[in-house]
């Protein structure tokens, strides 16, 4: 009996349209101690809450891309039902430019797979979140190419800057203005994330979804 590959038994075991987002996470020294902490602690509320929507723990697809001095795919793209949130520990660098360019990289390939599935998708996301600035060779490039994506539409990026992140230079990577976020309020932050994720799986591919303000008076962002 011919064996069926993974990629289409998952989706043959679930044809559900897709709402990918890939996680594009600091863990550079600076990192070290509460922020690190809070980090992993908004990860897991993410996923909590979004496990309790039925509908958005079969659409909401999770990636999640690591970068200090080396670069992780630590968790590759997977519905919210079958995510185990990552221990995430801080070390090095700052290789920012080297995970944008990996997450876009990833981000095609997985729109190849539910095109070569049958499996519709909406417009997918990429959440950079960084509490300093890139260092490492040609991050430019990848900036440049994160801005290409986004005009094309291929994708939407957000980027949070923690801290004393340089949020001008981190605004190279997208169209929107960047945010930054209020003290640690990680867990804020991704409760947002997965109420926004939860309205969009509940519209139809193509609708315009509304979002909540990050910055209104409980939000958990402001603009510098």
């Amino acid at each position: 009996m011919e064996q069926m590959p993974f990629s289409n038994l998952e989706f043959a075991e679930n044809p559900e349209p897709r709402v990918p987002c890939v996680l594009v996470l600091d863990v550079s020294g600076s990192m070290v101690g509460q922020p690190i902490e809070e980090l992993n602690r908004g990860l897991v509320a993410y996923r909590d809450a979004l496990v309790a929507d039925p509908l958005a723990a079969k659409r909401v697809e999770i990636s999640i891309i690591t970068f200090g001095s080396r670069v992780d795919t630590v968790c590759d793209f997977v519905t919210v039902d079958r995510f185990e949130p990552p221990m995430l520990a801080a070390d090095g660098l700052t290789h920012m430019g080297e995970a944008v360019n990996r997450a876009i990289d990833s981000l095609e390939s997985r729109k190849r797979s539910y095109r070569d599935n049958g499996i519709a998708y909406y417009r997918p996301w990429l959440f950079l979140i960084s509490d300093g600035a890139p260092n490492d060779p040609g991050w430019e490039l990848a900036a440049a190419r994160a801005v290409a994506c986004e005009d094309t539409k291929a994708f939407k990026t957000f980027c949070i800057g923690v801290g004393n992140a340089d949020v001008q230079t981190l605004g190279r990577f997208s169209r929107s203005e960047p945010l930054r976020l209020q003290g640690l309020m990680f867990r804020d932050m991704f409760l947002w994330l997965s109420r926004s994720q939860k309205s969009v799986s509940r519209s139809n591919i193509g609708d315009s979804v509304p979002l909540e303000n990050p910055t209104g008076p409980k939000g958990w962002g402001s603009i510098d």
